[in-house]
């Protein structure tokens, strides 16, 4: 998978949490890095899939698991999943001691009643 078009196992992360959850002050259920750009976005689960929307404004085909100790990939474009792949760059997950769902202090008290 390293030498596919849409893989860049040398750019990093853009962060330790989802992008545009942080600039709007959001939370998120897990974290998806792109792996053509290092975007981190939030999963399908999360309220705002920012994952995906940067799949569909982008047109960045896969993306990784950010969440500690995954590593599968995604194709958006075959939905295919990947049990593995190419290493990327550090670091290959949000921070451990960062609560799923995170980030700590913006989840809501009813966050599961919000993902239904």
């Amino acid at each position: 998978m390293s030498d596919i078009a849409g893989i860049d196992p040398n750019v990093p992360p853009s962060g330790a949490g989802c992008v545009e959850c942080d600039a709007a002050d959001g939370w998120w259920f897990h974290l998806r890095r792109c792996a053509q750009c290092g975007h981190v976005g939030c999963c399908d689960d999360s309220p705002a899939k920012h994952a995906t929307a940067h799949y569909q404004s982008t047109g960045h085909p896969f993306i990784q698991s950010y969440e500690p100790g995954e590593d599968w990939f995604w194709n958006f474009t075959t939905s295919e999943l990947y049990d593995s792949g190419p290493e990327l760059t550090a670091p290959v997950s949000h921070p451990k001691d960062q609560p799923v769902p995170g980030p700590a202090g913006r989840v809501p008290a009813n966050w599961a009643e919000t993902l239904r």
